[in-house]
């Protein structure tokens, strides 16, 4: 290696690599880059025979990397992102741009943030697509590191020094019940809290455990008698006497499309807080620059319609 001529090296290669990488599959890399399968496996072939290494092993779950390609494919992406954005514009075009961007969301940014981002970015940039990803079963540190998403929304901290985190939105919990519910008339207190019977949300990431230490340290308990996801969570409170905690822009989003109600118990809540997560060398890249500043403008207007809306209460 350390005679290696670098001048004779197919810069092509490197990106073989890096798509197989990402990928994990010979064929599927060969569509992310508009290649044959033939003509990636000579390519392979080519960049094993110049490292001397494997690189990829075959196995039931795909190409795992070996130990030696692990420590290439975080510089050779890195690399290779800089390379890209070096070539994009110096300024970015939202009028003309084509871009794509990659946003990773959970179930809160997706429902609150994500129509007020669609209609902000797409209004002023007509060409411009946006790829927006449920984040519950990501792993945003590597897909930010890879360059495989350009953003991250969602109960994030930044797990990183090469990552920036901005905080864009807090909301307490409140509880949720259908219009006309029995307790919906009634004083929330603890007791009446306990005797609820509850809907889980079981694809939230939110911890609301706070709510049975609120009710624990009052000797009562909580009764959850369904678990369901989010995108049936309205549906079964609407038709059923069954309660359950949103975030309250959750909440907010929720009522105005069914006929639920939201309340604000005297439970001890804690915040609900929802950032924006990036990789740190992208903080001067235009677009990605142009995106950042689309969803903290939406978020700040959130913010200021929920300061109105309390002001007005």
């Amino acid at each position: 290696m350390c005679g290696m001529n670098w001048r004779s090296i197919d810069l092509n290669l490197l990106v073989v690599f890096d798509a197989v990488m990402r990928e994990r599959s010979v064929t599927r890399a060969g569509r992310l880059i508009g290649m044959s399968q033939p003509a990636m496996s000579h390519a392979l072939n080519r960049l094993r025979h110049m490292l001397g290494d494997e690189l990829f092993v075959r196995t039931p779950n795909g190409m795992t990397p070996t130990p030696r390609a692990e420590r290439l494919a975080r510089p050779l992406r890195n690399a290779l992102s800089d390379v890209q954005f070096a070539l994009e514009p110096p300024a970015f075009d939202p009028q003309t741009s084509q871009r794509s961007f990659a946003i990773a969301l959970n179930n809160l940014a997706a429902v609150v943030l994500g129509p007020p981002l669609v209609t902000a970015t797409c209004g002023g940039a007509p060409g411009v697509r946006l790829d927006m990803q449920p984040s519950g079963t990501l792993d945003i540190p590597d897909l930010l590191d890879r360059g495989d998403i350009d953003l991250a929304i969602g109960a994030l901290e930044s797990p990183g020094e090469r990552f920036v985190s901005e905080l864009l939105l807090e909301d307490p919990f409140v509880l949720v019940m259908r219009c006309g519910h029995p307790a919906g008339g009634r004083k929330l207190s603890a007791e009446t809290l306990a005797e609820l019977p509850y809907l889980e949300i079981s694809s939230s990431g939110e911890d609301i455990a706070f709510l049975d230490r609120w009710l624990q340290g009052r000797g009562l308990t909580r009764r959850v008698v369904v678990r369901a996801p989010y995108v049936s969570a309205c549906m079964i409170l609407a038709k059923s006497d069954l309660a359950t905690v949103f975030s309250r822009r959750m909440a907010q989003a929720f009522v105005l499309d069914h006929a639920l109600e939201f309340h604000e118990p005297a439970f001890d809540s804690p915040q609900v807080r929802t950032s924006m997560l990036w990789h740190r060398r992208l903080d001067d890249h235009p677009a990605h620059r142009w995106l950042r500043d689309r969803v903290t403008s939406v978020s700040r207007a959130l913010a200021k319609i929920h300061a109105e809306h309390v002001s007005v209460a």
